[in-house]
């Protein structure tokens, strides 16, 4: 069937019984990214097919990782480089239609990660067979990208599992496992991994249909007038996450949906490709396509090899518990201690929590709870292959601490501590193995903040910052490395935003004014609200060092009441309940002053520049990486120092002098900026 065709990344078997079996197994990559050269292979094998129709067609994946984790990024970026987006969306299009036209079944075996391409590949198949493997997701991730699906998904999609099931999944990028794509209608078997090829054999011989509820909501849900009304509503719900100058992909996906209601399939797809292909030149999507690969950098640091297995935690506050309770779910033998037990017992349950919320199995959540132990006594420091301090912030208490550790530690034990301000050199002084010493700087909510910073200081081993980055990986954390210098990378940038955010409201600026100006930049939660939820004193804490390193004077509005730390408390700058802040009304005719959104944000990118020119991070891709995961700065600008950049370095510096004349030498431009 295949003669003369050269086929280097896809392996054709006709089965005696006629069905033939596609496996894909990129020869160069480690995963089935799709390329060019795989896709064009596909198309050349289709039309093969086409010709020469066997009984049936299925699809799988020669790796063990997964089936086809979409397409290669890389890849894309050449090819948008080279103006060739429209030929790759159009060319995408017609091979999927290709296998979706064959008129013979056809069926896609999904095992691990299928996304993007791969599950619009998936969607061009009849019928769709899963493994229920835990590592089993699906999904069309684009919107993270800046596009939506542009091979087809966004026309396939809800047409098979209806429009609120199939927006959801697109608009927000979320994966699904494979039971809950079989609730929905998108897969049709869910089998152990053995037998995927029986069940798949099985669907080309008998066929499947899908029931009658499922079928009718997909029918229902994509008429035309059924499109004109969910749309609005699907807009209001995006509306509240994200605005369109910022993120247009879900606005223009809307849009396309809306307007292609009882259009023809190839009709449709014309309309999808075009959207896309315009999105794809965005600002948007170039830069979120950059913190793309910044992420890809970070999770490359260090490798694989940590040697760590043990993990002592020494503090059961909210940061040290959380600490140890994540690394007990990433499968780590956790020890947590404190000084008696009604200071590890909240800890404990809030674990309990977070087992309950991420794992299903009752068996695995029983191993994953058995993992950390209480440890009041302390008996874990012998055993343990790191260790990490979560104390209080004081210099002697941690000094203090170091030396009782170092007593019972083992020789080749790594010690870390979780310090957000103190320099590492004060620290490590009185230590007898200071390469062995480092900061492991996580943020709060430690289940919801990617990044980690590696503190590192002048005494530090190489390869200890190479098994710290490892081990975050291990944990599913973000590393970046970071002199240890006061407020390290994130806390030093975000020091002069709250400051200045701090100073707004005591000059009469109402709360939600100051808040909606950082939200109107992108982002993601406004400083004063920032500020209520890190806590006023911790703000109040690292703002007088970062004023002490700068040799500057604390603003006198920095005097923290008792009980009005912010969020623990329930009061701050605002009233909380129930885990929100309680904004007050702000007067309609209230007009905001039109240098707000420029204190507000010059304030971190001049800090953003004084941190690469002195050095806190290698490079300035490193800077805007640790800014971006560390404190959610607008992706998609991507980053400080890109954002400078596309602005126009002499532009920012000008409005900085201007604000210096107009509030003082805060705004003056620190060194760097003439370099970029």
């Amino acid at each position: 069937m295949f003669d003369g065709l050269r086929l280097i990344h896809w392996k054709p078997e006709l089965r005696p019984d006629r069905v033939l079996v596609l496996t894909l197994d990129r020869a160069d990559q480690g995963v089935n990214a799709l390329s060019w050269a795989v896709i064009n292979e596909f198309d050349q094998m289709l039309e093969r097919i086409e010709l020469e129709l066997p009984k049936g067609v299925v699809i799988r994946s020669g790796k063990a990782a997964g089936f086809i984790p979409g397409a290669d990024i890389k890849g894309f970026e050449d090819i948008a480089a080279k103006g060739q987006t429209e030929d790759w969306i159009r060319r995408g299009q017609l091979i999927y239609q290709r296998l979706a036209d064959l008129r013979c079944p056809t069926v896609v075996a999904i095992h691990g990660h299928c996304m993007g391409g791969g599950t619009e590949l998936a969607l061009a198949c009849r019928y769709r067979v899963a493994s229920n493997d835990d590592s089993t997701r699906i999904g069309l991730p684009e919107v993270k990208l800046g596009i939506y699906p542009g091979w087809g998904g966004s026309v396939r999609l809800p047409r098979l599992v209806g429009a609120p099931a199939a927006m959801d999944m697109m608009l927000t990028g979320r994966t699904l496992s494979a039971n809950a794509a079989k609730a929905i209608g998108l897969v049709d078997r869910v089998v152990d991994p053995p037998l995927m090829l029986e069940v798949a054999l099985g669907l080309i011989e008998r066929g499947t249909t899908r029931p009658l509820k499922q079928r009718l909501l997909a029918w229902a849900t994509n008429t035309w007038l059924a499109r004109q009304l969910l749309a609005p509503q699907m807009l209001k719900q995006v509306s509240r996450k994200a605005r369109k100058e910022h993120y247009p992909a879900p606005f223009a996906l809307i849009a396309t949906w809306k307007r292609c209601g009882g259009l023809p399939i190839r009709a449709a797809l014309k309309a999808e490709g075009k959207s896309v292909v315009a999105l794809a030149q965005t600002p948007t999507a170039h830069n979120l396509v950059r913190v793309f690969f910044l992420m890809d950098r970070l999770k490359g640091l260090g490798g694989k090899d940590h040697g760590i297995t043990h993990v002592h935690v020494v503090g059961a506050g909210v940061m040290g518990g959380d600490i140890a309770a994540w690394c007990a779910l990433r499968g780590f033998n956790v020890t947590l201690q404190d000084r008696e037990m009604q200071y590890v017992q909240p800890a404990m349950d809030r674990a309990a929590a977070l087992f309950d919320k991420k794992i299903k199995d009752p068996a695995k959540r029983a191993a994953t709870g058995a993992r950390l132990v209480a440890d009041v006594e302390g008996a874990g420091v012998a055993k343990a292959d790191l260790i990490i301090e979560a104390i209080f912030e004081n210099l002697d208490a941690k000094r203090a601490l170091y030396a009782k550790l170092e007593e019972s530690m083992k020789p080749d034990a790594l010690l870390v501590s979780n310090t957000s301000s103190i320099a590492l050199t004060d620290l490590r002084a009185n230590l007898k193995k200071q390469s062995q010493f480092a900061g492991l700087h996580y943020f709060n909510p430690v289940a919801l903040m990617p990044l980690v910073e590696i503190v590192k200081h002048d005494f530090m081993a190489p390869e200890m910052e190479r098994r710290l980055a490892a081990f975050c990986r291990a944990i599913d954390k973000l590393p970046v490395p970071v002199a240890g210098t006061p407020g390290f990378l994130v806390n030093r940038i975000l020091a002069p935003y709250m400051q200045e955010a701090i100073l707004c409201f005591s000059e009469g600026i109402p709360g939600p004014v100051i808040d909606k100006a950082a939200l109107k930049f992108g982002m993601p939660m406004g400083p004063i609200e920032l500020v209520d939820t890190v806590g006023l004193d911790v703000a109040a804490s690292v703002g007088k060092i970062m004023a002490e390193f700068h040799g500057q004077p604390l603003p006198d509005t920095f005097k923290v009441e008792a009980g009005k730390r912010g969020k623990k408390d329930g009061q701050g700058f605002y009233a909380w309940k129930d885990g929100r802040a309680v904004k007050p009304d702000v007067p309609k005719d209230y007009q905001a002053p039109a240098d707000l959104e420029d204190r507000l944000i010059l304030a971190m990118l001049n800090e953003a520049v004084s941190c690469l020119h002195d050095g806190v991070v290698t490079d300035a891709d490193l800077l805007d990486a640790g800014v971006i995961f560390g404190t959610g700065f607008a992706p998609f600008r991507g980053g400080p120092i890109t954002y400078i950049k596309s602005v126009g370095a002499a532009s920012l510096k000008g409005k900085l002098e201007q604000l210096t004349t107009r509030y003082g030498s805060r705004f003056s431009p620190r060194p760097g900026w003439d370099l970029l």
